[in-house]
């Protein structure tokens, strides 16, 4: 009902109305039965305007720490993304990426989308990064299409660290869904799921016309913030995409 209710009446209207977001591809997302919706991730406002433009309700995978933050902020934040349906997901220790895949296995059972960001965090510098393998291994375990998004101007309207986000029209664009099926059953395959990931992040990467950079965002954050560096190379510079593209 909650959900709803932010959709439909109080959130969703105004999120269209400040930011006017086009809308490219959305016949992509089928209309029933699971499915996964991957896209790359650069805003917190990317958790809001999403939802907002599409028909049908969709599951994200949040981090604990939206469910865990101190002060009446806190306590806001946790209620709204509990009542939004968002399930939070613990990113530490070694369980956290199989938890993470139960609970999106959950959701697709139930035959509802999953939201999911393959980056695994927000792009710090709007650059998109090296995705990880939950993705692939939800998809082909569950045998659902996955639905490649890209987030366009979203790190401009909210960049890390920017509360209020500005007020500029934005584009969310759809790709078609993508099927896995011939590689039904693989998904204990490290080289399989690698390859399917990457496929899902150059579709991502084509949509939203970001640079990419060939490592993991998470591991690029901690590097520049213990020595200061630019970027997720020695140099600063985005690597390849695997295959050759840039």
């Amino acid at each position: 009902m909650f959900y709803q209710l932010m959709k439909y009446v109080l959130l969703g209207p105004l999120l269209k109305l400040l930011f006017r977001p086009r809308i490219e591809g959305l016949e992509h997302v089928p209309a029933e039965g699971a499915a996964i919706v991957a896209g790359n991730h650069l805003s917190f406002s990317d958790h809001f305007l999403m939802p907002a433009v599409l028909e049908r309700r969709i599951t994200f995978l949040a981090k604990q720490e939206y469910f865990t933050g101190p002060g009446l902020k806190g306590r806001l934040t946790a209620a709204f993304f509990r009542a939004a349906g968002q399930i939070p997901v613990d990113r530490s220790g070694k369980e956290a990426g199989q938890a993470a895949i139960r609970e999106g296995l959950c959701v697709l059972d139930r035959g509802e989308l999953l939201g999911i960001y393959p980056e695994g965090t927000r792009s710090h510098d709007g650059r998109l990064y090296k995705g990880k393998v939950g993705v692939a291994v939800m998809a082909l375990r569950a045998g659902v299409p996955v639905v490649p998004c890209a987030m366009v101007g979203t790190f401009e309207i909210q960049p890390p660290g920017r509360v209020v986000p500005r007020i500029r029209r934005v584009t969310i664009r759809f790709g078609e869904p993508m099927d896995f099926s011939r590689f039904a059953g693989q998904e204990g395959e490290r080289a399989v799921v690698r390859a399917v990931t990457d496929e899902i992040m150059y579709e991502i990467l084509r949509l939203s016309g970001q640079e990419y950079v060939d490592e993991y965002a998470a591991v690029v954050k901690a590097a520049e913030a213990g020595d200061g560096k630019p970027g997720g190379t020695p140099d600063g510079e985005a690597r390849k995409f695997p295959g050759g593209e840039s």
